[in-house]
């Protein structure tokens, strides 16, 4: 019998309990959005946001229903800016809480 574990949980796990991580897949999230890869930044931002405050959390921070949430921050999602900003806004506050350090962005093409 091969013993699995989602792999959502795994992240979900480490996320609560890496801080660094957590800061690690925004700032990911954060530079795939400004290089224009927004599909994969959806998906990273629906995963802290599984592992940091969950949709429900995100629902009554944003004022927007978890549903709503849920399709937003789907592969085929399309947020409005409003909404965009401010899931980014309580995403960042809730990595930021859990360390002291800031989310950096480097533009496409930067030399590492």
């Amino acid at each position: 019998m091969v013993l699995t574990v989602d792999y959502r949980e795994t992240i979900a796990k480490r996320i609560q309990s890496d801080p660094a991580f957590a800061r690690a897949l925004l700032d990911e999230a954060t530079t795939m959005f400004v290089n224009g890869e927004t599909e994969a930044a959806r998906l990273l931002m629906r995963d802290l946001t599984h592992g940091l405050i969950g949709f429900e959390g995100l629902a009554k921070a944003t004022g927007t229903p978890p549903k709503s949430l849920h399709r937003m921050l789907s592969a085929g999602g399309n947020p409005g800016m409003d909404a965009l900003g401010a899931i980014f806004s309580q995403l960042a506050r809730a990595v930021l809480h859990s360390s002291s350090a800031s989310v950096h962005v480097e533009p496409a093409g930067a030399p590492a």
